[in-house]
């Protein structure tokens, strides 16, 4: 097992933990988002708590805001604050961890979980950069599910407008949302169409729980020119764990005490065999 993937079985462990204690938060969508936050956080992006007010530092967006969970537990792994107390007092009362990003948070760049926004709000930022000659790199994630908002296409035509070339939008592919598939509920079709139609490079992700193949796809989106890139993830809602993969009742799950101990004991025997 390479270094990303531990870690990114790491923050699985750290997100059952997370989920355990609070009783809320959206655990299928944050282990399909897991990897994808691994890759970013530390392979690809110029993110760093030392770095956090630096003008030139890359951005992250977080668009479906409701998987806040994962990223608390990634900027927590990554030294912005202490881990143990987004664990421990996520979406409890009087925490600043709170069941969407907040920017009370130490690295949390926006508020978000009207869903649906990220996508423009990074396009301003890619825009900015462009206007005062910055360097930094904007990196927004959404959900598939989050694409039936219509805000996101006012801003993916803009960014094709604005040929927006420090601008990475992943999607995260899991096909589910809470109340079923996304084919059922709002069929998108072909996503990585709609992206080309706005004027974007895309890069499909055969495994977006693969850290490896996404650093590939990051490393090659810093390399496109002249247009905005779209990330297509293919991912599993629930992945790691056996009884939450592909099931849309862990949108907004909430474990008992024997589901708990069965997530623990198959990511603690992943880090075992590592």
């Amino acid at each position: 097992m390479d270094a990303l993937t531990k870690k990114s079985y790491v923050l699985r462990r750290d997100i059952i933990e997370m989920m355990h204690n609070s009783r809320a938060g959206h655990v299928g969508g944050d282990l399909s988002v897991i990897d994808i936050l691994t890759a970013l956080y530390f392979q690809v992006m110029n993110v760093s708590p030392e770095n956090a007010k630096d003008p030139n530092r890359d951005r992250f967006l977080l668009s479906k805001g409701h998987c806040a969970d994962a990223l608390y537990c990634v900027l927590g792994e990554k030294g912005y604050y202490d881990k143990k107390e987004a664990v421990e007092t996520f979406s409890q009362f009087g925490s600043k961890y709170i069941g969407h990003p907040n920017t009370d948070v130490k690295g949390v760049e926006i508020n978000s979980g009207s869903l649906g926004h990220g996508i423009s709000i990074g396009v301003g930022m890619a825009l900015a950069a462009k206007m005062n000659e910055q360097s930094y790199r904007t990196y927004v994630v959404a959900g598939d599910g989050e694409l039936a908002e219509g805000s996101n296409y006012e801003g993916m035509m803009a960014a094709g407008h604005y040929k927006l070339d420090n601008l990475c939008v992943t999607v995260d592919l899991n096909h589910l949302q809470i109340s079923g598939t996304t084919e059922e509920v709002m069929d998108s079709a072909n996503l990585a169409e709609k992206f080309k139609d706005f004027g974007f490079h895309v890069i499909e992700v055969e495994d977006g729980n693969d850290c490896q193949q996404l650093v590939k796809a990051y490393e090659k989106a810093k390399e496109l020119k002249g247009k905005p890139t779209a990330v297509i993830a293919h991912t599993v809602k629930g992945k790691g764990v056996s009884f939450m993969e592909n099931q849309a009742s862990w949108h907004h799950g909430v474990m008992s005490e024997e589901q708990y101990a069965k997530a623990v004991e198959e990511l603690e025997e992943v880090l075992k065999d590592e």
